[in-house]
């Protein structure tokens, strides 16, 4: 395959499941799914946790777990349910609890902001990734009929499973809602089999009962103290809060009621909203039994590293209790819904990447096409699955570590959405769970520091690769669309007739008659305009110069007897060159526009161009022209006296 073969393979296409997910141009009343299927899309990653949490609840607490599983509980219903129920009711679209931050916090602020949430959200994702990986790999080896030789293994096996789940990407990946369903279906079935079983062996050996509460008693002989340590030991378990925001990110999948609209979808928020409870409903079942099952049945020694039960608590029970065979079966389930696990994670970033960055500008053009992205992704994954051995109790810190950075950061959301909209009962409950979580998240990582290294490495490649796209980018036209109103247009046409459209460029001041006579003087004077010619203004107001995209309304207006075009942009240059290039499309006149030389230092005018959308104006807008009509002879005419 030749280089040229090579890149146009690798840029081919773009992901579809991205496109509808964030309810792009794609997003179609056919891709649309009832509720309960695309519960199952989501609970693929959340649900799967079931594979792992056990026995890092148990790692974590001990035989304390059941307690430390019920504050779980208690939080994700009291807690991160409100909070994504509103999330849910505030983006209906799937923009999530970062494009809420985006809009309270506007500007480079808000950028800066998304950009480090992304840096926390690609942490969540990979390691969702990695971590998937390798506990399918521990289901895979401690089966009794795999052979040994495959026991000491994990890492390449994890590996191996990392390059399958990219090569499936490379290939192409499309939704798989019927997939996803069959699979948690079985999976939940398989685990309530396994459940019940269990807890119909702890009930009918009370002695087992009596056994973990004397063990319990001897730990911890107070109550409060056994509701004290639950409470310290939470936040090793926040695995289980994970896909709320998954939950949300999907809902232009989800289907509504006949009588939505694009503003007001009612019954895609009132599904979605059913989606998320009866999710945290089933998945708090499952905490709950299947903490005090393993906790009571299992030897605590069997959850340490290289024990029979670690990170497979469910499973030991299923071959201990149901035999080898159906344990193969559960097995199998699970590597199923594992793997699935880290596919939902793959798109979910090959998704989020696109979402925010080009809007940004802050994405080269390589990571709008997928298979660079799976590439990046899969090579980073292995990295990460080398540096933790492929651990699954070693990752948990890190993964936790994105969950509850996300979930934070949608808590803090809605917080300042009911603040800013007066809501003083709501304000003050999210309030509440905000602190919560906040201390949950502190509480991570001052306990497990890795998550915030490998998060803290995302971020600064982010904003490093952000920055330098912004960069290169800034000559780009900038502009998706230009649109004039009807004052505009009568002054183009008659400037049409006049047989010549000339322009002269102002920064608007105190845009009185005194300085629009000086403003063309000056413009004839220096550059010889003809005296018979009727030039009328241009003038571009900063909007918010960190926007990288936008559409141009040209407002026209009369003032002091001056014709004047007006409108907002990032970026002045920019915009001037797409309304130049724009009337000559429409009228095939070359446009003439004319710019005053701008005094100062050079540098200093380009940092302000790339921060704050102005800087020396002329030569940059001729730049940009030049990079948008190669053909000398097309391009709008760019003086500067």
């Amino acid at each position: 395959m030749s280089n040229t073969q090579l890149r146009a393979w690798l840029l081919e296409g773009d992901h579809k499941r991205a496109q509808q997910m964030t309810g792009g141009k794609r997003e179609t009343k056919h891709a649309e799914q009832p509720w309960w299927k695309v519960m199952c899309l989501t609970g693929v990653d959340y649900f799967s946790t079931l594979g792992y949490q056990p026995g890092i609840a148990a790692l974590a607490a001990g035989v304390l777990s059941p307690l430390a599983t019920v504050v779980l509980v208690i939080l994700t219903l009291a807690g991160a349910l409100p909070i994504y129920r509103r999330v849910a009711k505030e983006s209906p679209h799937g923009q999530g609890s970062i494009a809420m931050l985006e809009k309270l916090l506007s500007r480079w602020g808000g950028k800066l902001l998304v950009l480090a949430l992304l840096g926390f959200a690609a942490t969540d994702f990979v390691i969702t990734v990695t971590l998937s990986a390798a506990d399918a790999t521990a289901h895979v080896i401690e089966n009794p009929f795999v052979p040994s030789a495959l026991h000491g293994g994990q890492v390449w096996i994890t590996l191996l499973l990392i390059a399958l789940l990219g090569a499936v990407f490379l290939k192409g990946f499309s939704e798989a809602i019927g997939i996803a369903v069959v699979l948690v279906g079985l999976y939940l079935a398989l685990n309530v089999v396994v459940v019940v079983t269990a807890l119909v062996h702890v009930f009918s050996a009370p002695q087992l009962i009596v056994d973990w509460q004397n063990l319990l008693v001897a730990q911890h002989p107070n109550v409060w103290l056994m509701v004290a340590v639950a409470l310290v030991v939470f936040p090793k378990l926040a695995l289980g809060l994970s896909g709320f925001e998954t939950g949300v990110s999907v809902m232009p999948l989800v289907r509504g009621a006949d009588g939505d609209t694009h503003v007001d979808p009612a019954g895609r928020i009132r599904n979605t909203r059913r989606l998320l409870l009866t999710a945290a409903l089933i998945m708090s079942a499952f905490l709950i039994t299947s903490s005090f099952a393993t906790a009571v049945l299992i030897p605590q020694r069997e959850f340490q590293a290289g024990g029979k039960a670690n990170g497979r608590a469910l499973a030991f029970l299923a071959h201990d209790y149901l035999g080898d065979g159906f344990g193969t079966v559960y097995d199998a389930s699970t590597i199923a819904i594992l793997w699935f696990a880290g596919a939902s994670a793959m798109a979910g970033l090959l998704n989020i990447v696109p979402r925010y960055l080009p809007r940004y500008g802050m994405a080269p053009d390589w990571a709008r096409a997928t298979r660079p992205l799976v590439i990046v992704v899969t090579v980073i994954a292995f990295v990460i699955t080398l540096i933790f051995d492929a651990d699954v109790e070693a990752q948990g810190g890190a993964y936790a570590t994105g969950v509850l950075v996300l979930i934070s950061s949608a808590a803090v959301a809605v917080t300042l959405s009911a603040r800013r909209l007066k809501q003083k009962r709501a304000y003050a409950a999210y309030f509440v769970i905000t602190l919560v979580f906040l201390y949950t998240t502190v509480a991570n990582v001052i306990e497990r520091p890795e998550g915030v290294k490998i998060a803290a490495f995302f971020i600064a490649a982010i904003v490093a690769t952000s920055l330098v796209s912004r960069a290169t980018r800034s000559l780009e036209l900038r502009v998706e669309h230009v649109e004039f109103d009807a004052a505009a247009q009568r002054i183009v046409d008659k400037a049409v007739r006049s047989g010549a459209i000339r322009i002269i460029a102002n920064e608007p001041d105190a845009r009185d008659e005194a300085e629009y006579r000086e403003k063309e003087q000056e413009a004839r004077e220096d550059n010889h305009i003809p005296s018979d010619s009727a030039p009328f203004f241009l003038e571009v107001t900063i909007s918010d110069a960190s926007d990288f995209e936008t559409t141009l309304k040209v407002h026209g207006e009369k003032r002091a007897g001056y014709r004047i075009l007006r409108m907002k942009s990032p970026s002045i240059a920019n915009a001037i060159a797409a309304v130049l290039l724009h009337l000559r499309d429409e009228t095939g006149m070359q446009p003439h526009i004319y710019f005053a030389w701008t005094e100062g230092n050079p540098f200093k005018f380009l940092v302000r161009y790339l921060f704050f959308g102005d800087g020396d104006v002329p030569p940059v807008t001729r730049e940009v022209l030049r990079r948008a009509e190669p053909d000398p002879h097309l391009r709008p005419l760019v003086h500067v006296g």
